[in-house]
């Protein structure tokens, strides 16, 4: 069997987008077909297109919309690795940047004579996401230059604006009502932030992370690594304390995300963060992620809140993260509020992909 599909690179991770009634086509569930086409379950994924790690072994499934109010209808995917699964428990802010692109690409809006908006709808998160891409003349500009850091090609600007995103998966911007909840493993005692904004996440501050003192550049290196097994039972943790599920074993691996948030040491930028993505340091900063933070450094009493620069809590913010500095916005849009960041998005190939048999072990 085989499918087309097209790699685009949204942000700083990369995804292969299908359209929906490809994939129905197929015969097959997008939980039996993605596993397969991605080569998992391999560290490697050497079998397939997956790439290895976590920014690039995504996927976004997409289709046109049917309501008069929106131009797309995605979902996005993350593959399993090392094992044969699909997690699907977590929009991803950078991906989310490929379905405008492909949109206007496939024709599947008409592009206006300077900007094109194209209205977005996440079904993972119940999240609208207004894109904004500029089109100059009409058109899409035939040598993309836009450049965000933790990339080395530019692409094509794209503004991803989430519209009143707080709340969107547990009801709440603070599931728990507090800024400040303490969680407890293995009898120890860290405090967190717990925001609903974007995507689930969990914010510890340098010093429940155990990288006090430390200067932000070292922060992604071995002073994590050897803290991945603590952090990610706070995460888990702070899953059970938002409500998203009854025990810390049971929580998903994508959700929710975990971030650290400090003070800057300098006038570049607001705050210093670092998050992790599937249990490893992001190398740059997860879109979700950044509307998740951007909320939290807008909501008083919480660690971001407290790390940022006095009179900093409106309009943009200077995130440092591993790759660079990143800018995100709060705004108004037509009445509503917009929580969101400038991203590119490149499309790198048009495909057929084949589809091979399940593993025996995963045949059922």
């Amino acid at each position: 069997m085989q499918i087309s599909a097209s790699w685009v690179r949204g942000g700083t991770s990369k995804c292969w987008v299908f359209e929906r009634e490809h994939i129905e086509g197929t015969g097959l569930t997008a939980d039996q077909l993605l596993p397969r086409v991605y080569g998992s379950p391999d560290l490697r994924q050497i079998d397939g297109v997956g790439g290895a790690t976590s920014t690039t072994s995504k996927a976004v499934i997409l289709e046109p919309s049917a309501d008069a109010d929106l131009d797309v209808v995605y979902t996005f995917a993350q593959v399993g690795i090392e094992e044969f699964t699909v997690d699907w428990g977590s929009n991803c802010g950078n991906c989310s940047a490929t379905a405008g692109l492909y949109a206007l690409e496939r024709g599947w809006v008409q592009l206006a004579d300077d900007v094109t908006y194209v209205r977005t709808f996440n079904t993972n998160s119940g999240q609208k996401v207004v894109q904004r891409v500029p089109t100059p003349g009409g058109a899409l500009p035939a040598e993309p230059s836009a450049v965000i850091p933790g990339t080395v090609y530019p692409g094509h600007e794209v503004g991803l604006g989430f519209v009143d995103p707080g709340g969107k998966t547990t009801g709440k911007l603070l599931p728990t009502g507090s800024g400040i909840d303490v969680l407890t493993v293995d009898g120890v005692d860290y405090p967190v932030s717990i925001v609903d904004a974007g995507a689930p996440s969990v914010i510890l501050s340098p010093e429940t992370a155990g990288l006090a003192g430390l200067p932000h550049a070292e922060w992604a290196g071995a002073a994590i690594t050897e803290k991945l097994s603590v952090l990610d039972k706070i995460r888990r943790a702070g899953a059970v304390a938002m409500g998203m599920t009854p025990t810390p074993e049971a929580a998903e691996r994508a959700v929710p995300k975990l971030g650290i948030a400090g003070p800057a040491e300098d006038e570049d930028a607001d705050i210093e963060v670092l998050m992790l993505s599937m249990g490893k340091p992001h190398p740059a900063m997860p879109i979700t992620g950044s509307v998740a933070m951007t909320m939290a450094v807008l909501t008083e009493g919480t660690v971001p809140h407290q790390a940022v620069k006095p009179g900093r809590t409106t309009g943009k913010l200077r995130f440092r993260t591993p790759a660079g500095i990143i800018v995100t916005f709060a705004d108004d849009f037509g009445g509503e509020l917009i929580v969101g960041a400038d991203r590119t998005a490149r499309t790198l190939a048009d495909a057929t992909l084949y589809i091979p048999d399940a593993p025996l072990e995963y045949a059922a």
